[in-house]
């Protein structure tokens, strides 16, 4: 892995941000980490604390999704850029303002930045499972996904504003990178599809819907009853690792799913049982027991 040049990392504050620049500096890469809020001592204090604890080096930049020219700093000098920044929620106001045009405008004006950085010579999108199918209906649609089987060469076509706009973003943004990464020849483009993401935050406060989801199964949202909602996932770590090795594997290309297994929203409460709950203190029912007092603090 030649860390002889700065890698830029868009998000690099977030869920997943967070975790590909840790990696990188553990790896002795300079992270051009390109954030909203620099001086944000709060905001910024793990990535440092990763620095801190790495042979590589940090750097902060300021930038924002929305405003044109804001990543070029953060790309100077850089030979990959790693784009992680886009907001990964399902209920919104308007799907448009809160979903799509950050997700599509985002990912134009970071490769315009890379337009104007000769250096750049590899660009490593997130992307989803969601550009690859919008929802369980799809998968039943065997003249599209023949035995509900989704590959890297499918795509996303049922997706709207009013039919899962997180997943219609998602599906614009990586069309628009592959669209402008075809109008030339200096870089090239490698997307990682990730299913659902779990595991572990570096950052203090989350603000992933994979976060959300969990919280709903420990808050006492859910205690009425789950729906049994299918879902493939992968762990956080694994995804981040999966975005360097993109970006330092000269034979990468393309796009690239990231599934760990499949699994459902009942299993996955389940799976939280042993680690928030009390030793039993003869409980009248065993699937019931009493409440770890850890569990109301993990989920502030």
């Amino acid at each position: 892995m030649d860390t002889s040049a700065p890698v830029a990392v868009t998000g690099a504050t977030g869920y997943l941000g967070s975790w590909v620049a840790k990696g990188l500096l553990e790896a002795g890469a300079t992270v051009h980490a390109a954030v909203r809020t620099p001086h944000a001592t709060a905001k910024v204090a793990h990535l440092h604390r990763a620095a801190d604890q790495a042979p590589g080096t940090l750097r902060l930049f300021n930038a924002d999704l929305l405003r044109p020219g804001s990543y070029n700093e953060a790309m100077a000098g850089c030979r990959v850029v790693i784009h992680t920044a886009s907001p990964f929620v399902r209920q919104v106001q308007d799907p448009r303002r809160n979903l799509v045009t950050p997700a599509l405008e985002g990912t134009r004006n970071v490769l315009a930045g890379v337009k104007e950085t000769p250096s750049v010579t590899r660009v490593v999108l997130t992307s989803s499972t969601a550009a690859m199918y919008g929802d369980a209906v799809d998968l039943s649609d065997v003249s599209r996904y023949p035995g509900g089987i989704v590959t890297e060469s499918c795509w996303n076509t049922t997706s709207s504003l009013t039919r899962e706009p997180y997943s219609y973003s998602k599906t614009l943004a990586e069309r628009e990178a592959w669209r402008l990464a075809a109008g030339q020849e200096r870089w090239d483009l490698v997307v990682i599809n990730p299913a659902f993401i779990l595991g572990p935050a570096l950052g203090p406060a989350p603000t992933s819907e994979s976060f959300t989801v969990v919280r709903m199964l420990i808050d006492g949202t859910t205690r009425m009853g789950a729906p049994r909602v299918g879902l493939s996932a992968v762990d956080v770590r694994e995804v981040a690792g999966a975005h360097i090795a993109a970006a330092f594997t000269p034979k990468a290309h393309g796009r690239y799913i990231l599934s760990a297994e499949d699994t459902d929203i009942v299993s996955l409460g389940r799976r939280l049982l042993p680690l928030y709950t009390l030793p039993d203190q003869g409980h009248p029912d065993d699937d019931a027991p009493p409440l770890n007092p850890k569990l109301i603090e993990a989920v502030k």
